[in-house]
């Protein structure tokens, strides 16, 4: 009685897993995850090249005063913001001033005593054809009137000459822009040439980056530049190349290259530091995938997941892949996939091959 209890029991439970087999096939069956996929299409292949660089003013200057003397005023701090002409610095003009005023007497003397002079030749030519006076005296007060003539020239000339000192005891600024650096205080003395105020302009600023030689061949004017501030890494900004520099520093093996940017703004002020994508153009064209749909294996395998269609579905398989370039967040696909083929970009991470999936395009430029 035992004994076909025993039978009955195993005939129960081998009808019962027979019956459930069929039910968790059509389960894993019907599981599909989600993905997004994109296509793969042939394009131009760039050579991404990523700068560190500085920003700096197209105009600064070390200002110094034109002539020697003691400073007596200066009207502006290291910070303060100044517009073309403004005086910034003066000197003590007392001696200059009466230099000039000692030169200015000069040129009165010398005009009253050349108008006396013409009076007297004009008088004496009046009365030279009466045969009142010398031919001699007549020629000796015409000599007379060009030695006074060129003694006012010579007046007018040191007078003018006191003035040009007297105005360089003034410094003023050359061009709009914010006061870096102050390097002199009242009571100090001052030479020409000696700088004593650092002008930095605001309103034009550029970029510039120190690029390696072997790049040098591949960069043109006029190439498009994106960029972020280090002070704001979020904000994109973009550019063009406005020059490049071929003399190399022979130590670094680099060359300058200048970008202007195409709208600054208010923010980007001289001394910060820039970061710069520069897209190189290799002149061939290849396939190029998201950098999403790349995914790398310690082992070294790189691989993307494709998606094939048939009636029953579609399914994930892993196709390995030799990569090249990056670019614009796009890797070249050297080998391993054709052109036209749909690729996994989202959901990829935990995909097995021939798993069923359920797919949704990306959105494009995505």
């Amino acid at each position: 009685m035992i004994i076909k209890r025993t039978r009955a029991y195993r005939l129960l439970l081998a009808a019962t897993l027979c019956a459930s087999l069929p039910v968790a096939g059509n389960a894993q069956e019907t599981r599909a995850s989600p993905v997004t996929v994109t296509t793969v299409r042939e394009q131009d292949i760039y050579r991404a090249l990523h700068l560190t660089g500085t920003v700096t003013a197209a105009r600064t200057a070390r200002l110094s005063a034109a002539t020697s003397g003691l400073v007596s005023i200066i009207n502006v701090d290291a910070g303060s913001q100044v517009e073309a002409g403004q005086l910034l610095l003066e000197l003590d003009p007392e001696l200059a001033q009466l230099q000039l005023d000692s030169a200015n007497a000069q040129v009165e003397q010398a005009s009253t005593a050349l108008a006396d002079a013409r009076r007297r030749l004009e008088e004496a030519r009046r009365l030279a054809p009466q045969r009142s006076i010398a031919e001699s005296v007549v020629r000796d007060i015409e000599a007379e009137v060009a030695g006074d003539e060129a003694a006012l020239h010579q007046a007018q000339a040191d007078a003018g000459y006191r003035q040009g000192i007297l105005s360089r005891h003034q410094l003023r600024a050359p061009f709009a822009g914010v006061v870096s650096t102050k390097l002199t205080e009242s009571g100090e003395w001052v030479n020409p040439g000696q700088p004593v105020l650092e002008l930095v302009a605001l309103e034009e600023v550029r970029l510039d980056f120190s690029v390696s030689e072997d790049y040098l061949a591949d960069i043109h004017p006029g190439a498009p530049v994106q960029f972020s501030l280090d002070s704001d890494p979020g904000r994109v900004y973009r550019g063009r190349v406005a020059t490049v520099v071929p003399v190399t520093d022979p130590n670094a093996r680099t060359f300058l290259l200048r970008v202007v940017a195409k709208d600054p703004g208010k923010n980007m002020l001289p001394g910060m530091s820039v970061r710069a994508n520069l897209e190189l153009a290799t002149g061939r064209r290849g396939l190029a995938v998201p950098r999403d749909a790349i995914l790398r294996f310690p082992d070294g395998r790189v691989v993307v997941w494709t998606v094939e269609t048939s009636a029953e579905g579609s399914v994930a398989r892993e196709r390995p892949v030799t990569i090249g370039l990056s670019f614009d967040a796009m890797v070249e696909i050297r080998e391993g996939l054709q052109d036209g083929a749909a690729i996994v970009v989202e959901g990829n991470e935990t995909l097995q091959d021939g798993q069923r999936v359920l797919t949704s395009d990306a959105h494009k430029g995505g």
